[in-house]
């Protein structure tokens, strides 16, 4: 398995990580939102018609 020392690197990553895409993601935020507005709707659109898409692709490929 893992050491302790290992483990312990591991814990001290994960916190520095999310704390420095915290910090990131807080300092950025102005650009995200002048230069992306409405990007996650886009996505999740884009998204939704993909996977119906394909599961009507699946569902009639089968006849």
């Amino acid at each position: 398995m893992f050491t302790k020392g290992q483990l312990i690197f591991a814990g001290f990553f994960v916190v520095a990580f999310i704390i420095l895409m915290v910090f990131s993601y807080r300092k950025d935020l102005k650009n995200h939102q002048k230069h992306y507005k409405n990007t996650a709707l886009k996505v999740g659109i884009w998204l939704i018609i993909a996977v119906a898409l394909f599961s009507f692709i699946r569902i009639y490929s089968k006849r």
